[in-house]
Protein backbone atom coordinates (compact mmCIF):
# COMPACT_ATOMS: atom_id res chain seq x y z
CA UNK A 1 0.00 0.00 0.00
CA UNK A 2 2.73 2.21 0.75
CA UNK A 3 4.21 1.85 -2.55
CA UNK A 4 1.17 2.94 -4.44
CA UNK A 5 0.20 6.21 -2.27
CA UNK A 6 4.37 6.88 -3.33
CA UNK A 7 3.88 6.00 -6.83
CA UNK A 8 0.58 8.52 -6.42
CA UNK A 9 2.56 11.03 -5.12
CA UNK A 10 5.30 11.28 -7.38
CA UNK A 11 3.13 11.06 -10.10
CA UNK A 12 0.82 13.49 -8.87
CA UNK A 13 4.66 15.96 -8.42
CA UNK A 14 6.03 15.10 -11.80
CA UNK A 15 2.17 16.33 -13.16
CA UNK A 16 2.45 19.46 -11.28
CA UNK A 17 6.46 19.84 -12.28
CA UNK A 18 4.89 20.05 -16.36
CA UNK A 19 1.47 22.04 -15.67
CA UNK A 20 3.57 24.61 -14.30
CA UNK A 21 5.82 25.73 -16.96
CA UNK A 22 2.46 25.63 -19.43
CA UNK A 23 0.94 27.63 -16.68
CA UNK A 24 3.72 30.12 -16.36
CA UNK A 25 3.62 30.37 -20.55
CA UNK A 26 -0.26 31.07 -20.51
CA UNK A 27 0.17 33.89 -18.68
CA UNK A 28 2.96 34.88 -20.72
CA UNK A 29 0.55 34.73 -23.52
CA UNK A 30 -1.77 37.04 -21.78
CA UNK A 31 0.80 39.34 -20.54
CA UNK A 32 2.35 39.89 -24.06
CA UNK A 33 -1.16 40.25 -24.97
CA UNK A 34 -2.09 43.17 -22.80
CA UNK A 35 1.63 44.84 -23.45
CA UNK A 36 0.61 44.89 -27.49
CA UNK A 37 -2.73 46.78 -26.95
CA UNK A 38 -1.32 49.08 -24.15
CA UNK A 39 1.66 50.03 -26.40
CA UNK A 40 3.91 48.96 -23.66
CA UNK A 41 7.42 48.81 -24.86
CA UNK A 42 9.20 48.47 -21.46
CA UNK A 43 7.13 45.20 -20.88
CA UNK A 44 7.09 44.30 -24.19
CA UNK A 45 11.18 44.41 -24.41
CA UNK A 46 11.38 42.38 -21.04
CA UNK A 47 8.97 39.62 -23.09
CA UNK A 48 10.76 39.72 -26.15
CA UNK A 49 14.38 38.29 -27.15
CA UNK A 50 16.72 40.12 -29.04
CA UNK A 51 16.84 37.68 -31.55
CA UNK A 52 13.02 37.79 -31.98
CA UNK A 53 11.47 36.98 -35.66
CA UNK A 54 8.29 38.65 -36.00
CA UNK A 55 6.40 37.45 -38.80
CA UNK A 56 2.81 38.96 -39.42
CA UNK A 57 0.01 37.57 -41.40
CA UNK A 58 0.70 39.94 -43.85
CA UNK A 59 4.16 38.36 -44.76
CA UNK A 60 6.15 41.46 -43.22
CA UNK A 61 8.88 40.24 -40.85
CA UNK A 62 10.58 41.81 -38.42
CA UNK A 63 13.55 42.04 -35.93
CA UNK A 64 12.71 43.33 -32.58
CA UNK A 65 14.16 46.11 -32.86
CA UNK A 66 11.69 47.07 -36.01
CA UNK A 67 8.56 45.58 -34.46
CA UNK A 68 8.68 47.83 -31.38
CA UNK A 69 9.71 51.18 -33.48
CA UNK A 70 6.33 50.23 -35.46
CA UNK A 71 4.51 50.23 -31.85
CA UNK A 72 6.25 53.23 -30.60
CA UNK A 73 5.50 55.62 -33.97
CA UNK A 74 1.76 54.27 -34.10
CA UNK A 75 2.33 52.52 -37.44
CA UNK A 76 1.18 49.30 -35.73
CA UNK A 77 -1.38 49.83 -33.33
CA UNK A 78 -3.50 46.78 -31.57
CA UNK A 79 -7.05 47.62 -29.91
CA UNK A 80 -7.24 44.12 -28.94
CA UNK A 81 -6.01 40.71 -28.30
CA UNK A 82 -7.94 38.21 -27.13
CA UNK A 83 -6.62 34.33 -27.25
CA UNK A 84 -10.08 31.92 -28.33
CA UNK A 85 -7.46 28.85 -28.01
CA UNK A 86 -4.26 28.26 -26.43
CA UNK A 87 -2.26 24.78 -26.63
CA UNK A 88 1.00 24.80 -24.69
CA UNK A 89 4.08 21.97 -25.17
CA UNK A 90 7.23 22.56 -23.22
CA UNK A 91 10.40 21.06 -24.46
CA UNK A 92 12.52 21.57 -21.62
CA UNK A 93 14.02 25.34 -22.47
CA UNK A 94 11.92 25.63 -25.35
CA UNK A 95 7.87 25.73 -25.66
CA UNK A 96 5.46 25.96 -28.46
CA UNK A 97 2.18 28.26 -28.17
CA UNK A 98 -0.71 27.37 -30.58
CA UNK A 99 -3.34 29.72 -30.63
CA UNK A 100 -6.41 31.10 -32.22
CA UNK A 101 -6.71 35.00 -31.80
CA UNK A 102 -8.42 38.01 -32.81
CA UNK A 103 -6.45 40.96 -33.43
CA UNK A 104 -8.06 44.38 -33.80
CA UNK A 105 -6.39 47.52 -34.75
CA UNK A 106 -4.54 49.55 -37.59
CA UNK A 107 -1.43 49.00 -39.57
CA UNK A 108 -0.10 52.58 -40.92
CA UNK A 109 -3.76 54.04 -40.27
CA UNK A 110 -5.53 50.88 -41.86
CA UNK A 111 -8.08 49.16 -39.81
CA UNK A 112 -7.65 45.38 -39.25
CA UNK A 113 -10.03 43.06 -37.49
CA UNK A 114 -8.52 39.75 -38.41
CA UNK A 115 -9.17 36.12 -37.08
CA UNK A 116 -5.52 34.48 -37.22
CA UNK A 117 -3.99 31.66 -36.31
CA UNK A 118 -0.79 32.39 -34.20
CA UNK A 119 2.37 30.33 -33.20
CA UNK A 120 4.65 31.47 -30.91
CA UNK A 121 7.97 30.07 -29.83
CA UNK A 122 9.13 30.92 -26.28
CA UNK A 123 12.69 29.84 -25.40
CA UNK A 124 13.96 30.30 -21.80
CA UNK A 125 17.29 33.35 -21.92
CA UNK A 126 18.92 33.35 -18.38
CA UNK A 127 16.24 31.74 -16.76
CA UNK A 128 13.58 34.06 -18.02
CA UNK A 129 11.15 32.81 -20.66
CA UNK A 130 11.13 35.36 -23.81
CA UNK A 131 9.12 35.66 -27.19
CA UNK A 132 11.74 34.23 -29.73
CA UNK A 133 9.32 33.82 -32.61
CA UNK A 134 5.52 34.54 -33.67
CA UNK A 135 3.87 33.90 -36.94
CA UNK A 136 0.29 34.45 -37.48
CA UNK A 137 -1.97 33.13 -40.26
CA UNK A 138 -5.17 34.53 -41.45
CA UNK A 139 -8.26 32.37 -40.83
CA UNK A 140 -11.99 32.70 -42.76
Amino acid sequence: MRFASLACALLAAAAAAVAAPADDLRQLEKSWAAAVVKNDSGALGGLLSDRLIYAHSSGVVETKGEYLAKLKTGAQKYDSVDHESVKVEVYGDAAVVHATVRMRGATKGQPFDNRLMMLHLWVKDAGRWRLAAHQTTRLP
